[in-house]
């Protein structure tokens, strides 16, 4: 139970990596908040973590939305007293070349992860100084932290920014024993992965064995996905280690796909 009576706020936990890093938080007896833009599967999860012996609730955030983040969060500490964990997982994708990307695509995402990272992040960060137990924030961010692909310059921006974020939150959030880290995976085979196999056979002319082959697999070690389970325990680990001497760093997560 390395993580018994800790309050855990992670968006976008109503499926994929969040969800299962929300199941796997609640069995080292951390209390979950699922925050996301969908409350009825996000209560649908909670409802599924409470039936099996945890601690769950559920909020309605949508991350760009500057009140409805800082009304989640303070419900979320009315609720279970506080916020030891925030996990800013929410995201999604879109691909296309840079040349045809719509300003309005690129806004779009460029909200939901960096404006997402930044509000949740802040938020959190207050209730956490407030508190004056210190805290612990994750950034979900990916190989494109570090590396590049064809048709995701805005993906690829705004992973690499949520790198220099946690190294900012590292250096404020010390004095209040507030520690950031950012979990960068390869590719997990998430519904957000699915939905770019074809996309991207179609942008690139190729077929969709080819795209998880040679481009999505190809330089990782071994040919497979990350999964769902690696990157949890991943944030597990950072979630219950003991001091700051792990801040403001990146854990790549990749099958060897990216090695730093």
């Amino acid at each position: 139970m390395q993580l018994k009576d800790k309050v855990a706020i992670i968006t976008g936990a109503a499926s994929g990596i969040g969800k299962e890093i929300a199941f796997e938080y609640s069995r080292e007896g951390a209390k979950i908040v699922i925050a996301d833009l969908n409350l009825e599967a996000a209560t649908a999860a909670a409802k599924e973590i409470s039936d099996a012996g945890g601690t769950a609730m559920a909020v309605a955030m949508n991350v760009t939305d500057e009140a409805q983040v800082d009304k989640g969060v303070a419900d979320a500490v009315a609720a279970y007293g506080g916020v030891d964990v925030l996990i800013s997982n929410a995201g999604i994708q879109i691909v296309h070349p840079l040349v045809d990307f719509p300003f309005e695509d690129w806004k779009k995402l460029m909200a939901i992860h960096a404006d997402g990272a930044f509000l949740t992040a802040r938020a959190c960060m207050r209730a956490m100084i407030k508190q004056g137990k210190g805290g612990t924030i994750l950034f979900m961010g990916s190989v494109h932290s570090y590396e590049a692909s064809p048709l995701k310059a805005a993906y690829v921006t705004a992973k690499h920014g949520l790198v220099g974020l946690a190294k900012v939150i590292a250096k404020e959030g010390a004095k209040d024993h507030i520690r950031a880290n950012v979990i960068c995976p390869g590719f997990v085979r998430t519904p957000l992965v699915d939905k770019q196999i074809p996309e991207q056979a179609k942008a690139l002319g190729i077929s969709e064995a080819d795209v998880i082959k040679n481009v999505m697999l190809k330089e990782t070690v071994d040919g497979e996905f990350t999964t769902v389970a690696d990157v949890a325990q991943t944030a597990i680990f950072l979630a219950a280690f003991p001091s700051s001497a792990l801040t403001g760093q990146s854990i790549i997560v990749s099958h060897g796909w990216c090695m730093k």
